[in-house]
C-alpha cells in the first residue's frame, strides 16, 4: 500500500483517548443513571423524568467544576463530584437529603462500572497495532475513577505510558499534556498519532502540537447531559480540519497500511 493510501504510514507512536473511544461509556452512563432512578424511585417521579432532572443539573454544575473549589478534589476522586451532582438533581425537586444522593451516587457509580464496555472492534485492533506501535492513552478525569475503567476494561497492558488527567494535575486540552506525550513516546511530532472523539480536547490541541489526527466519531456518542436535541461534538466553522474522520477503530488499520 503506498503513503497516499495508507496516510498514516509514518507514525511510530498512536495515542488513544480511552471515553467513548475505545468504550461506551456515556452508554454505560445512560444505563446506570436509568437502573439508579428505577430501582431507588424518586417522588413518583420515572425514571427519564429523573434523567432529566441529572441532565440538567450537569449542565449547571459540570460546565465550569474545572474553575471552582471543586477541581483539585475532583482530580483524586470522582465521589464528592458525583455525589453532589446528585445532590443537585433532587435539589431541583426540593428534597434535602445527604443519605439519598450517596446512595443514588453510589448506585451510579457501581453500576455505570457494570455496565462499562469495550467498542466491539477495539480489543482486536489494540490487539493488532500492539507491538508494532508505541501506544499510549491520554485521558482526561479523576484518578481512581479512570483507573478503575481501565482495569474494568482489561487493556492496560497494551498502553505505555497512560496519562491520566487526575494523576497529572492537569488535562486535554492543554498543550503540556500533549508534551508530556511526545517526550514519552520519544518522537517527532509528525510520528505521532492521536485517536480521539472529542474535537475540542484531542483533535484540535493535537493539530496545534503538529501531531497526525484521526477523529472518531460515532452517532451513539452524545452525553446523558446533553439536551434532548443533543448531537454528536461538531466542528468549528473556522478550525483546522483533522487528517481523518473515521465511524470505527477498524477504519484506522489501512490509514496505517496495514
Amino acid at each position: 500500500m503506498s503513503s497516499i493510501e495508507a496516510p498514516f504510514a509514518n507514525v511510530k507512536a498512536i495515542f488513544f483517548d480511552l471515553d467513548d473511544t475505545l468504550c461506551g461509556y456515556w452508554d454505560a452512563c445512560k444505563a446506570a443513571l436509568s437502573e439508579t432512578f428505577s430501582s431507588i424511585p424518586i417522588q413518583g417521579k420515572s425514571s427519564s423524568e429523573m434523567i432529566r432532572h441529572w441532565a440538567a443539573a450537569f449542565r449547571e454544575f459540570g460546565g465550569s467544576l474545572k474553575e471552582t473549589h471543586w477541581y483539585p478534589t475532583y482530580l483524586i476522586t470522582g465521589e464528592p463530584t458525583r455525589t453532589e451532582q446528585m445532590r443537585l438533581t433532587l435539589k431541583r425537586l426540593d428534597i434535602v437529603d445527604e443519605d439519598l444522593a450517596r446512595r443514588l451516587s453510589e448506585s451510579y457509580m457501581v453500576l455505570r462500572d457494570r455496565n462499562l464496555r469495550l467498542f466491539h472492534d477495539a480489543e482486536e485492533v489494540l490487539q493488532a497495532l500492539h507491538g508494532s506501535y508505541r501506544m499510549g492513552m491520554i485521558t482526561n478525569g479523576p484518578a481512581d475513577i479512570q483507573r478503575q475503567e481501565v482495569n474494568t476494561l482489561g487493556i492496560g497492558h497494551f498502553f505505555d505510558p497512560i496519562l491520566i488527567e487526575g494523576e497529572m494535575g492537569e488535562g486535554k486540552p492543554l498543550q503540556t499534556v500533549f508534551t508530556r506525550a511526545q517526550n514519552h513516546a520519544g518522537c517527532a511530532p509528525e510520528e505521532l498519532l492521536i485517536v480521539g472523539n472529542s474535537y475540542r480536547h484531542d483533535i484540535e490541541p493535537a493539530i496545534e502540537a503538529g501531531w497526525r489526527t484521526a477523529w472518531i466519531k460515532r452517532d451513539s456518542d452524545v452525553p446523558p447531559s446533553a439536551s434532548e436535541k443533543g448531537e454528536p461534538e461538531v466542528k468549528p466553522a473556522e478550525a483546522p480540519d483533522p487528517d481523518v474522520i473515521i465511524h470505527d477503530l477498524k477504519s484506522l488499520l489501512p490509514l496505517l497500511g496495514m
